[in-house]
C-alpha cells in the first residue's frame, strides 16, 4: 500500500519561499507520475506540478511556472516542491499524489489513487 506523508507547510510573507516534502513508502516501479495539487477554500483542486517518474520530465501550469520546482530524491523516496516568490493567491492546502495508471493519464487528477494528508501553505501580503 502506497503511503504519502507531506511536511514543510507554513506561513510566509509575499515573496518568500517554502519547500514541501512528501515521503513515500510502499511503492516500487509501478508509479508512473507524482504530482502536487492544491485546494483553497471554495475553489476547485488545482494541479501545480507534475513529475514523470521514469523520465524525470516535469509539467507546471502557467500560474506557477518559473516559481515552483518539483523534484525527487530516489534514495530517500521523497518528492519535493520548492516554492519561490510566493503570492497570497498561492495560499491553499497542498497535497502530493501518485498515479500508476500509465503516462497518458498523468494529466488527469482522477488517475491519482494515492494522496497525502495535506500541508497548509499561507502567504500573507
Amino acid at each position: 500500500q502506497v503511503q504519502l506523508v507531506e511536511s514543510g507547510g507554513g506561513s510566509v510573507q509575499t515573496g518568500g519561499s517554502l519547500r514541501l516534502s512528501c515521503a513515500a513508502s510502499g511503492y516500487g516501479s509501478s508509479i508512473d507520475c507524482m504530482g502536487w495539487f492544491r485546494q483553497a477554500p471554495g475553489k476547485e483542486r488545482e494541479e501545480v506540478a507534475r513529475l514523470y517518474t521514469r523520465t524525470g520530465n516535469t509539467y507546471y501550469p502557467d500560474s506557477v511556472r518559473g516559481r515552483f520546482t518539483i523534484s525527487q530524491d530516489n534514495a530517500k523516496n521523497t518528492l519535493y516542491l520548492q516554492m519561490n516568490s510566493l503570492k497570497p493567491e498561492d495560499t491553499a492546502m497542498y497535497y502530493c499524489a501518485a498515479a500508476s495508471t500509465g503516462r497518458a493519464l498523468c494529466s488527469v487528477s482522477r488517475a491519482y489513487a494515492y494522496w497525502g494528508q495535506g500541508a497548509q501553505v499561507t502567504v500573507s501580503s
